[in-house]
């Protein structure tokens, strides 16, 4: 046992240990969810979050610390948000033909998700800096944390908020659309991606890529149209 503890103390020094219990969480997690069928329920996102927290908490690791290996991957975010231009355009000529809808949708569906956040935030009596945290949600999380702490909100707060957003959009998106009988793949990815980000462009890609390739032009529309809009719509819908 004594073994055991001090070479845990080394490892737990070590940022290689984070990263590491990172990638095989996900990995982890990716083959529970592809031994499920790619049910939306057995989210791989949801799943290595909780698998990595488990073990965070048990070891008694502070985020810092934990963050300290664990960077890469945050790094990483950068280079794949860039990859979706590869799938736009392999489906330039779909894209170009609903240009205007999503122009439409992509407004519409930016607005709704700032005011709805904010009038649910203040009809369950939240306070304003859980508010200008809470209104952000629907973008990336690094814009949204950005936003967040611009307008005096918890940067922090927002990014635990932001992910659950994707996590819940991810997971309700396909029963969703299937009980709308929305067959259009193109207007499905878009609403994922307009509404949960990152984590909702994932599950459109598992489900068709044509999803995929416009899941991530909401997801980077809606970044910049959510830091031009949070600003504009917050003193009026907080009057």
């Amino acid at each position: 046992m004594t073994n055991f503890v001090n070479l845990w103390v080394y490892l737990s020094g070590s940022p290689l240990l984070w990263l590491t219990t990172t990638l095989l969480a996900y990995l982890a997690a990716d083959a529970i969810s592809a031994a499920c069928g790619r049910h939306p329920l057995a989210n791989p996102v949801l799943i290595a979050v909780t698998f990595v927290s488990i073990v965070v908490v048990a070891s008694g690791t502070s985020f810092p610390a934990y963050f300290a290996g664990a960077q890469f991957v945050h790094f990483l975010l950068g280079p794949a948000t860039v990859a979706l231009a590869v799938p736009l355009v392999r489906h330039l000529p779909q894209v170009r033909r609903a240009l205007v809808p999503m122009l439409v949708a992509l407004v519409a569906g930016s607005a709704t998700a700032i005011a709805c956040a904010i009038w649910l935030a203040r009809a369950f009596g939240l306070d304003r800096a859980e508010i200008l945290a809470l209104a952000p949600k629907s973008a990336t999380a690094a814009i949204a944390m950005g936003i967040a702490e611009k307008m005096g909100g918890d940067p922090a707060l927002t990014a635990v908020l932001t992910i659950l957003t994707g996590i819940t959009g991810a997971i309700i998106v396909t029963p969703l659309m299937n009980a709308l009988r929305l067959r259009n793949y193109a207007a499905r990815g878009f609403a994922a991606g307009l509404t949960s980000h990152g984590i909702g462009t994932a599950r459109a890609f598992q489900v068709d890529p044509l999803a995929g390739t416009f899941a991530g032009i909401a997801l980077g529309l809606n970044g910049l149209l959510t830091a031009l809009l949070v600003p504009l719509l917050l003193p009026w819908l907080l009057n």
